[in-house]
């Protein structure tokens, strides 16, 4: 099994460190680590550091510091447009896109999102997508924290998107030409699929609608599906 990762606000640039607070606690106490096992250290921003516990406290672990590593970041970047959904949905989607390699993550609030991320209920919302795309990242053991953006209008969406998973698509996402570097920004509707003027409104912005099979996908999944197939083909995968 590999090192398990702890994310902190920067690396620590002398041979030794203490790992406290939240991410401390989690290591020592959660998941009990002890003397001589590895773990790594990462900034959420490409940089890594290996290292090994030297000491195991109430809450922390003092380590020594392995090795070091940058990881650069990919291009063409993948984002996700996810239309916001109910319960939690979103958060799942969240979590298994993130699993997969997704790098940003933008709440759409579609015409046909049942939520509506307004005022203190928002901000929760959208700190609960950051908080889960946090623990995804980790378990995946990655080097890059995704980026949650702020919730996206329909006009604001299009300024960005440039593919639209549709069921009623002609062109598969398995064959429509993928840019070499920028960002792919695919659009994923709600619970109850994008609404026709917003189908136009991405279309008439220069948007390609795709779809990925004859099967309808749940918005908590559709997204994790599409992730896989442009991994695979931008060779990530």
């Amino acid at each position: 099994m590999s090192a398990p990762l702890f994310l902190v606000d920067a690396l620590p640039s002398g041979d030794t460190a203490t790992l406290g607070g939240a991410e401390g606690h989690h290591a020592a106490t959660v998941q009990r680590l002890r003397v001589g096992e590895d773990l790594v250290l990462a900034d959420g921003r490409g940089g890594t550091a290996t290292a090994v516990v030297t000491a195991a406290g109430r809450g922390s672990l003092d380590l020594r510091i392995i090795s070091r590593g940058y990881a650069e970041a990919p291009d063409p970047r993948l984002v996700v447009i996810q239309g916001i959904a109910k319960g939690d949905r979103g958060e799942l989607a969240v979590q298994a896109m993130t699993e997969v390699g997704v790098d940003e993550i933008v709440p759409w609030a579609a015409v046909r999102s049942v939520v509506q991320w307004k005022g203190e209920r928002g901000t929760r919302a959208h700190d609960k997508w950051v908080a889960t795309a946090r623990e995804a990242a980790k378990q995946a053991r990655r080097p890059w924290l995704p980026t949650v953006a702020p919730p996206v209008s329909t006009r604001e969406a299009t300024v960005r998107a440039t593919l639209v998973l549709h069921e009623e698509a002609e062109t598969r996402l398995s064959t429509v030409d993928l840019p070499a570097a920028g960002e792919i920004a695919l659009v994923v509707g709600p619970e109850g699929g994008i609404a026709p003027e917003e189908l136009a409104a991405f279309e008439s912005a220069g948007a390609s609608l795709v779809r990925l099979g004859e099967q309808v996908l749940r918005t908590s999944t559709a997204g994790v599906a599409a992730l896989s197939v442009l991994s695979a083909r931008l060779g990530r995968w």
